[in-house]
């Protein structure tokens, strides 16, 4: 039961304050991601509590009002005296800022929740929460309304000596949150990255408003499995997953990797569960591992002559999933959003960990070793001649103006924050659009036909294909390693698209470029889908437009459904003139906009998806479409 885990462990850093008037300081944002990011914050300390070996299962509903409960198997929140503040310690981990079992070395060695804000966090936002403790055969009981106490502490029931854990309730508050419906996919994705990086943990997620939904995840091979998971769309080089685990320098390394049939690289990495977007020294320890392995290998073994070029890091990873995880007592981050792992230790643990077992590895698997070097120098070959064509993409940019793409028509202010590209469906749209356009702040680039699937080709073929070439021009910041957003030349970029099966598909082409090149222009918010109108409704000289059949029959709910209304669906961009063109989709006054939004935090899932919808395996998408079709509103076959 870990008799060491009590009240002493439990320390106060300051008070509570400051987060109802400050909401965005301490969950990001009061949007949507900060509605579930509670969530996360009570998930997270009862991993903490499994990490430390003592929880064996977690359950997270989704009640009929939209509040939340978490059980835990927990030890349960100490429940006797804390010293310094005089109140019992479940009470002071509630209701004051940076109290927690996470600070001295008694509560935890590793910790995946905020350093302790999280509970007080949560209660602080929440309308009311409710804590339940499990614990030396009693049930104990507080409620808080707004971060408030509503009574003491109390017993309300006996329990099993031997049952222990922490229950906790709680509904967001609506004078804080802009929206406080949870989504259910949403949560699910995030608990099953969370169970997959918590081998043999059980997480159970419920949703017990209209539509019951009930998913649990529980991996016994923790992060092999979430390889294997990653890779369903792809088609593996090799069979095995490759496993690597071990401490060094009082770090705990887990890194699993399977290399696939596709181009990309995907690496996730994580400390104590939190993802890790920016990467840091552990994923630099990972890199230097491989690409030196690896050559070694290939050198030892004739597989690379003396006289060739050495495989780069970048050859090696084409069509490589990896996950690294660390546990780390003491994680420091680094950069303004605390994303990056900065300590040095956690590089050499990574590196000579997966040197030692995957030197060993390749040793034992000689067919499996050969097919990933030749994969690598199939990749050194491609790599070679896009160099020669991004070298030309290069001394063709230094002309500037010169370089742009003979069929954009550019804007005159050249301001980027003042300006915006449409990327344009055909020539016909695009004429349409040039027309309609305002010339001062507005440039169109049409394009021809459906462009290059890139989840299907190498760097090679990409820089050969005009239509890819036209719009790196155009944007201005390169892409891969020659990326540089302060170039970016317009600061919205616009997709365009038919509303149409055939527009759809174009538009994630599109956006499969940009997510694989550029992300940083859909992280920073700088992409958008326009929309244009379905259907024109036209009674005694006067137009509207509907956007959805829902508003079509709004707008014919208010004047009436009779002969008198011409209604004309439109069933592309070129049925529209451009007059019509600029009042209801590209009118800034009056169009709508979809920005193009990702959250770092479920990053695998967005290139599962995309592998899924572009890759070359035709089941797991049908399975897709399947799964999600019922969520798909206008769809015109």
């Amino acid at each position: 039961m870990g008799e060491q885990y009590g009240a002493d462990q439990i320390q106060i850093l300051e008070g509570l304050e400051a987060v109802r008037k400050r909401p965005g300081m301490y969950i990001g944002s009061t949007s949507a991601r900060g509605l579930h990011h509670l969530v996360y914050e009570i998930v997270d300390n009862s991993v903490d509590e499994a990490l430390a070996g003592y929880c064996d299962s977690i359950d997270v509903t989704i009640n009929e009002d939209n509040s939340i409960t978490v059980i835990d198997d927990g030890r349960g929140i100490p429940v006797d005296i804390q010293k310094k503040a005089g109140l019992p310690a479940v009470e002071v981990v509630f209701t004051i800022l940076h109290a927690g079992g996470k600070f001295g070395n008694g509560g935890y060695k590793v910790s995946g929740g905020l350093h302790g804000v999280g509970a007080s966090v949560v209660n602080a936002l929440s309308e009311w929460l409710e804590v339940k403790v499990y614990r030396d055969g009693n049930i104990y009981m507080q409620r808080y309304e707004r971060g408030k106490v509503v009574y003491p502490l109390k017993i309300v029931g006996k329990c099993d000596p031997h049952e222990h854990g922490t229950t906790v309730t709680f509904l967001p508050d609506k004078e804080i949150f802009d929206e406080t419906v949870y989504d259910y996919d949403t949560l699910k994705i995030r608990l099953r990255e969370t169970a997959f990086l918590t081998k043999d943990l059980k997480i159970t997620l419920r949703d017990n408003r209209e539509e019951k939904k009930e998913k649990t995840f529980h991996y016994v091979g923790g992060i092999k499995e979430f390889v294997t998971y990653l890779n369903k769309g792809k088609v593996p080089l090799y069979e095995q997953v490759i496993y690597c685990e071990g401490t060094k320098e009082g770090v705990y390394v887990e890194v699993s990797m399977q290399h696939n049939d596709s181009y990309t690289e995907n690496i996730y990495t994580f400390v104590n569960n939190i993802n890790t977007p920016e990467g840091g020294t552990h994923l630099t320890g990972f890199k230097n591992a491989l690409t030196k392995t690896f050559n070694d290998y290939a050198r030892k073994n004739k597989l690379l002559k003396e006289s060739e070029e050495s495989l780069s890091g970048e050859d090696i990873r084409e069509g490589l999933t990896a996950i690294i995880s660390v546990k780390i007592g003491n994680p420091q981050f680094e950069g303004q959003t605390k994303q990056k792992l900065g300590n040095s230790e956690a590089r050499t643990a990574v590196d000579n960990i997966v040197s030692e077992q995957l030197t060993y590895f390749l040793e034992q698997n000689p067919a499996v070793a050969k097919a990933m070097c030749e994969k690598s120098i199939l990749a050194q070959r491609a790599r070679a001649a896009a160099r020669k064509a991004r070298d030309l993409t290069r001394r063709k940019s230094a002309l500037d103006g010169m370089a742009l793409p003979g069929k954009l028509a550019d804007c005159s202010d050249k301001n980027p924050e003042n300006c915006e590209i449409y990327i344009v469906e055909g020539d016909s749209a695009g004429g349409s659009a040039k027309t309609a356009r305002s010339r001062a702040t507005q440039a169109i680039l049409p394009l021809r036909g459906k462009i290059l699937n890139v989840e299907k080709a190498r760097m090679d073929k990409i820089y050969g294909n005009a239509e890819i070439k036209a719009m790196i021009t155009a944007f201005g910041t390169g892409i891969h390693d020659d990326f540089d957003i302060s170039k970016l030349r317009y600061h919205k970029i616009i997709i365009m698209t038919d509303a149409d099966v055939d527009g759809a598909h174009i538009s994630t082409l599109l956006l499969t470029f940009i997510y694989r090149f550029m992300p940083e222009l859909i992280k920073q918010g700088y992409v958008y889908l326009a929309q244009p109108p379905l259907y024109k409704i036209e009674k005694n000289k006067r137009v509207w437009y509907a956007y959805s059949d829902d508003e079509l029959n709004g707008i014919l709910a208010d004047i009436g459904r009779d002969t008198n209304n011409k209604i004309q669906r439109y069933k592309g961009l070129g049925e529209m003139d451009a007059e019509q063109l600029w009042e209801t989709t590209m009118d800034p006054e009056r169009r709508i906009l979809l920005r193009v939004t990702m959250d770092e935090e479920t990053t695998s899932e967005v290139d599962l998806t995309f592998t899924t919808l572009m890759g070359d395996q035709v089941e797991p998408r049908r399975e897709f479409i399947e799964a999600n079709a019922k969520k798909v509103k206008n769809l015109d076959i």
